[in-house]
């Protein structure tokens, strides 16, 4: 494993899951975390109902959430991990992150993901059903194959590129169509917020590598490191073909912390970046203990070369 003395500077963040957990308690951490600067962002993720523990535990909307935090925080970047294409028309979705990145003072990165698909038991590293299956149920939405999910996705980020740059705006597309549609306020950030992709099959890192500013992958305990690994070099060839520099795209991923064990996070964290990963999410199990947020820096993160998180951004590309 690389020496830290050694390695290459490495932005981390932080993943507060609003499942059975109070909108006090994730409020405490993300205030505490903006005071923290080895914590460079923040996020959420986008369920509606629990995906593990007891089925009628509370759950806070993921969009409505980040918003409320945009507006009390005054450093940290912020986002989804990651946002559902199938629960908001992408139009919509493009209106709700130019709010959001005026709130915050264009701090937010927008995280997508194709959002539910039909799925085989335990895909994506949570075992038993697809938790998609109740939850979609449960708000009148439909699952699609993976296929059309990943079609629907690629439309979903053209018509975020559009409405965010141009006055007025129209789209046909297989799935979404936009007449004379207005963005305003435009994001802060221009062209517009950083887009950050979520997932790992072949056919979605080939929309990261046309279109991402940063990827993220779930690590341990859902994908092992060597999984993580061998999906970054998928996500290589697809640039070599069209190519794109594989440096411009943030590699992403998501650890479960152990607060009892932080050695082996520590090492796990380690090897990832020897697999080139660049940004480190630490996810917090619930409950979140007192001054969580320091903890980290002192016990996770401290002796990496950690990233400025105000540092420019690669810009989006075509």
């Amino acid at each position: 494993m690389t020496d830290k003395a050694e390695a290459p500077a490495v932005r981390f963040g932080i993943k507060t899951t609003p499942m059975h957990v109070s909108y006090e308690d994730i409020r405490r951490v993300w205030l505490e975390a903006d005071t923290v600067p080895e914590i460079a962002d923040a996020w959420l993720w986008d369920h509606l109902l629990p995906v593990a523990g007891p089925k009628d535990g509370q759950v806070h909307e993921g969009w409505t959430l980040l918003s409320a935090l945009a507006a009390q925080t005054e450093r940290l970047r912020l986002g989804l991990l990651v946002t559902s294409n199938r629960v908001r028309p992408p139009a919509v979705l493009g209106k709700m992150a130019a709010t959001v990145d005026v709130i915050s003072g264009g701090r937010l990165t927008l995280g997508l993901g194709v959002g539910g698909t039909h799925q085989p038991p335990g895909a994506g590293g949570i075992e038993g059903a697809n938790p998609a299956i109740a939850e979609y149920e449960a708000y009148g939405l439909s699952l699609v194959p993976p296929g059309e999910g990943l079609a629907r996705l690629a439309e979903t980020v053209t018509i975020l590129k559009g409405m965010w740059t141009r006055d007025v705006f129209d789209f046909d597309g297989r799935y979404y169509r936009l007449r004379d549609n207005r963005c305003e306020p435009k994001p802060v950030q221009r062209p517009g917020p950083p887009l950050l992709i979520g997932g790992w099959g072949t056919r979605l890192l080939r929309l990261v590598a046309e279109h991402a500013d940063v990827w993220n992958v779930p690590g341990p305990p859902h994908n092992p490191v060597g999984y993580v690994a061998e999906r970054a070099r998928v996500l290589d060839a697809h640039c070599a073909e069209l190519g794109r520099d594989p440096g411009t795209i943030t590699r992403s991923v998501q650890v479960l912390v152990s607060y009892d064990d932080p050695a082996t996070t520590r090492e796990t964290v380690g090897h990832l970046v020897d697999a080139g990963m660049n940004h480190i999410v630490l996810s917090l199990p619930r409950p979140y203990p007192q001054g969580v947020a320091r903890w980290l820096a002192d016990e996770i993160i401290a002796g990496w070369h950690s990233v400025n998180p105000s540092a420019t951004r690669p810009p989006i590309t075509a």
